[in-house]
């Protein structure tokens, strides 16, 4: 929405929510999310065509396209739970769309939502649309955390479906003309598959991926195909099976314990440039080392201390809901303590788990960091970021995803 604001002056943009707190954030000098060159953005047009608010029913009822981004977290409990979406959150949002608005409505589905979930809304607002046209239109978004920005600027496609009724296309040409101020042509294939994206690591996280896999999971098992569902819900758990494995890496190569040991966790975002910690590996690998008694030093130059805290305390798919129906954080855990840098994490630490691919990881004095350490003193660089041989020349044991073993490792073989 803010480069929407940026790019179409012309247009009116406001965000509402019903959380004070998050709609407070937006309107401060400190948003409430990372991520790189939003700052500027919102700060440019704040006030000027871009707003955010807590008036959610008056501007829904001012409006002429309603975006619809709530959360739609993985059910917990009942038909389908652990696969499927929870959709309460879009259903009360379509019933409020509903019960408001005085005029015609464009109502664009942003969320991340299962197939036919357009149809489902479809029927909600037609069933209760009191003489107003609703228009329904699918706008999935492609872009990437911590490149946000320059994939909205530069994006490798639009796509926009809608019915192929008179009504239907006027709403596509509408909300074609709002991303033509910008978006000329489609530029080609998806950037963000290749060597950006297919790299080996401790796991994948972030809010949609898993969540994806187990909708899709959920559909095949619906439309009776049972062997396409089992290849779908595999990698979820290899991926499951990558985290744990590293875990267990980690606790064989230090003589089969690191109860009492201090570990350095050098990252807890999903991947670089956000602040974003949903589905993060560093949430399980984190839980995982705790289980074996280990204290955990946690450094990330984005995450705070309190949502650190939060997900190593949360139930799985809890975070998946919005914040204000999250459990409270609790003011501290046993064994964990969150510092302000790297090198403060990893002083007097037995080992050090990278976790995270931030740059600044890579540019570490690491001679400066193993004299610190207790030895022997371990790295187990879960994102392939550092210079194995540099590394081991130093005096460091080394463990990388996916390359040869440290000649001390081999020996030592991960459990599965």
């Amino acid at each position: 929405m803010a480069v929407i604001a940026l790019k179409c002056p012309n247009v009116q943009v406001t965000v509402v929510d019903i959380a004070e707190q998050r709609i407070n954030a937006w309107n401060s000098d400190t948003l409430p999310i990372y991520e790189p060159g939003l700052d500027d953005v919102v700060k440019q047009c704040r006030g000027k065509n871009l707003f955010f608010s807590t008036q959610v029913e008056k501007h829904i009822a001012e409006s002429d396209i309603i975006f619809v981004s709530v959360n739609t977290p993985t059910k917990t409990q009942g038909l389908g739970a652990g696969k499927a979406a929870d959709l309460t959150y879009w259903e009360s949002a379509a019933r409020m769309i509903a019960d408001v608005s005085k005029s015609d409505k464009i109502v664009v589905e942003k969320s991340t939502v299962p197939v036919k979930t357009a149809e489902a809304i479809e029927r909600i607002l037609t069933h209760n649309k009191k003489g107003i046209n609703f228009t329904i239109l699918s706008n999935p978004e492609f872009l990437a955390e911590g490149t946000a920005i320059q994939d909205l600027y530069n994006p490798d496609r639009v796509l926009i479906g809608g019915r192929e009724t008179p009504d239907g296309q006027k709403a596509i040409n509408a909300l074609r003309d709002v991303y033509a101020n910008w978006v000329s042509h489609s530029i080609g294939t998806d950037s963000r598959i290749g060597p950006k994206f297919l790299n080996a690591s401790v796991g994948f996280g972030g809010s949609c991926f898993q969540k994806d896999i187990l909708n899709l999971v959920y559909i095949c098992e619906c439309n009776g195909l049972p062997e396409v569902a089992n290849y779908w819900k595999q990698v979820v758990k290899v991926n499951d099976y990558q985290k744990s494995r590293f875990v267990n890496r980690v606790v064989s190569s230090m003589f089969n314990t690191v109860s009492s040991k201090k570990i350095a966790i050098l990252g807890f975002a999903f991947k670089k440039d956000t602040g974003d910690t949903r589905e993060a590996p560093a949430i399980d690998v984190c839980k995982g080392l705790l289980g074996d008694k280990a204290r955990l030093s946690i450094f990330d130059p984005q995450v705070t201390e309190d949502q650190i805290l939060k997900d190593l305390s949360m139930k799985k798919f809890d975070k998946d809901h919005p914040s204000h129906l999250q459990p409270a954080s609790p003011t501290s855990i046993k064994q964990v303590s969150i510092v302000s840098d790297a090198y403060q994490a990893v002083k007097d630490s037995h080992g050090i788990c990278i976790l995270t691919e931030w740059d600044e990881f890579k540019k570490l004095d690491y001679q400066k960091v193993f004299d610190s350490m207790q030895k022997p003193a371990f790295v187990f660089d879960g994102r392939n970021i550092v210079d194995a041989d540099k590394l081991r020349k130093i005096g460091f044991i080394v463990y990388c995803i996916g390359k040869p073993l440290d000649p001390w490792l081999k020996d030592m073989p991960a459990v599965a």
